[in-house]
């Protein structure tokens, strides 16, 4: 293809001359991203807890706030967030709690601790296959945190809000994989990789196929076209396929006609 620049026509018409390619790319990898979703990849489930980094018994009976108080609490929050994650409350779930059956290192990787700006509140979420075990390591991780913090910290400012139910009226449905998600990001991605390889493949193209494509690219008027001649087309024809008439006097110009 030559290195003119294309204007908007040129990129419509590399699309719809490549059309069915791109389409065939589209459907391939969206069909694929839902066999993956629904039939591969294992659902996985979430359950969550709120831990409240609150006052102190003895500053509770207080009548009046304490600011500084609550400002320290936000800022325990961010070291509350690493402790919880680290061995010292890990270990010791993995040893109260051996019906888990998983080592420190896999139920790292289920724990995610979050929490809102300016706020007491730290939500700690466990993803798992199983919804039941995924409440049940995310109320023993929220108690254990509770009972390890005083001995740590020398503080007993840590409340559970709330714990995950491990048998809830209307079992949740799996947070992972999201299929519609997929499937969106399997035809972006799908229609990007289409078009690239059909502009590709036009910018590679180099070959001349039609008289405007001399004049486009040569500037140059078409004078004579060679047509490609098939072998049935070429083959020499009979003496009983072609009969040859001829009219005039010598020096005259000939009339011929071919028959099959």
């Amino acid at each position: 293809m030559s290195s003119q620049e294309l204007d908007l026509r040129d990129y419509f018409r590399i699309v719809r001359k490549r059309l069915w390619m791109i389409v065939s790319i589209v459907v391939i990898v969206c069909a694929l991203a839902g066999v993956y979703s629904l039939y591969i990849k294992k659902p996985v489930y979430e359950a969550s807890t709120k831990i409240i980094v609150n006052q102190t018994p003895t500053q509770s009976a207080m009548t009046q706030l304490d600011l500084n108080q609550i400002n320290t609490n936000i800022q325990l929050i961010n070291t509350y967030k690493e402790i919880i994650k680290t061995p010292a409350i890990l270990d010791t779930v993995i040893k109260n709690y051996p019906q888990f059956n998983i080592t420190t290192e896999e139920l790292l990787k289920k724990v995610n601790v979050s929490s809102v700006n300016n706020t007491q509140v730290m939500t700690l979420v466990v993803r798992d296959n199983s919804y039941t075990q995924a409440a049940e390591i995310v109320n023993a991780i929220s108690l254990v945190f509770k009972q390890e913090i005083p001995s740590l910290f020398n503080v007993q400012n840590v409340s559970i809000l709330n714990e995950a139910k491990v048998n809830p009226p209307v079992e949740p449905g799996p947070v992972e994989p999201n299929v519609l998600l997929n499937i969106a990001i399997a035809f972006v991605v799908s229609l990007m990789i289409g078009l690239g390889i059909a502009f590709l493949l036009e910018y590679m193209d180099d070959t001349i196929k039609t008289e405007a494509d001399i004049e486009k690219y040569l500037g140059l008027p078409t004078i004579a076209m060679i047509t490609r001649v098939g072998q049935e087309n070429g083959a020499k024809p009979t003496s009983r396929q072609a009969q040859v008439q001829t009219s005039g006097k010598a020096g005259d110009l000939e009339h011929v006609t071919v028959t099959k």
